[in-house]
């Protein structure tokens, strides 16, 4: 049977773990609130005291974390996992972090017997509560295989994307796509009512044809409302897009919107506004 343990129950992963349970898989839980974990634990979850038990506990331990710091120290630190992973251990990380740091992660647990895949997830916290998320897994195709099962209660659309790290690259891929298109509904939205249009009427029309996006549908109308609550926060789209930075800088070309969104994102930061949802980049422009 395979056991899994799940560490980092914040917005996206407490959802994650909780579809986890109502599939019917045994669940250890570990987070530094703990008090992040009583929900699970009313679903049928197994608390432990540090990430090192959750990997004694578990064959398979999943990883949902805010940066690569964070994972590092929970992969790698003081009762981490590598300390109590027995041969044969599947670890997966499931947050979105450094590329080549992944790289030498999977290397690293390999020393101790563990195999890796990373496999980063896009669709925010609807889409982790919905059990539809995007997952773009990166390792040896035979561990996805086996895996596959668990990654299709958390998502609807698993792609294999190649060796370990290339899960990492696909989603920052993603990031910026994905945050092009949310600048692009924000700078919309501004112009209209800039131009004294009805915001909603223009919303309605652009969603309706080719300039439609997941951004401006789902986005769109939060904005129009004043509705700022973090689905997934401009202090996280920051980290990632500086992930996106530090990648781009490794392989070289001209890619200027990235370079764009990390500024403007940067002044989010800057203005204090890190807790809110992306979304919030519309108050970049508080006359808007």
């Amino acid at each position: 049977m395979t056991k899994i343990g799940f560490i980092g129950l914040g917005i996206m992963g407490k959802p994650m773990a909780a579809n986890l349970l109502r599939a019917g898989f045994p669940l250890t839980v570990f987070n530094r609130t703990r008090e992040k974990c009583a929900s699970l634990v009313s679903l049928g979850a197994v608390t432990a005291e540090s990430p090192q038990q959750v990997a004694q506990k578990s064959n398979t331990v999943i990883t949902m974390l805010a940066d690569t710091a964070a994972v590092e120290e929970v992969l790698l630190g003081e009762n981490g996992i590598v300390s109590g992973i027995r041969p044969g251990t599947v670890v997966i990380d499931m947050s979105t972090i450094s590329p080549s740091a992944t790289v030498d992660f999977a290397r690293r647990l390999e020393v101790a017997g563990a195999d890796m895949l990373d496999a980063p997830v896009s669709g925010g916290e609807k889409g982790a509560t919905e059990g539809t998320l995007g997952i773009m897994v990166g390792g040896r195709r035979e561990l996805f295989e086996k895996t596959l099962p668990i990654f299709q209660v958390m998502g609807k659309t698993i792609t294999y994307t190649g060796a370990v790290g290339n899960g990492q690259k696909t989603k920052l891929v993603n990031q910026l796509v994905g945050a092009t298109n949310l600048l692009a509904a924000v700078e919309g939205l501004r112009l209209a009512r800039t131009a004294g249009l009805d915001p909603e009427t223009t919303l309605r029309a652009v969603s309706s044809g080719a300039a439609s996006s997941w951004m401006l549908a789902n986005l769109g109308p939060r904005i129009l409302k004043g509705d700022f609550a973090p689905g997934f926060s401009i202090r996280l789209q920051f980290k990632d897009l500086k992930l996106l930075e530090d990648w781009i800088s490794e392989l070289g070309g001209d890619f200027p919107a990235a370079s764009l969104l990390h500024s403007l994102f940067g002044k989010a930061m800057q203005m204090g506004l890190e807790t809110q949802g992306n979304q919030g980049l519309y108050n970049v422009w508080p006359s808007s």
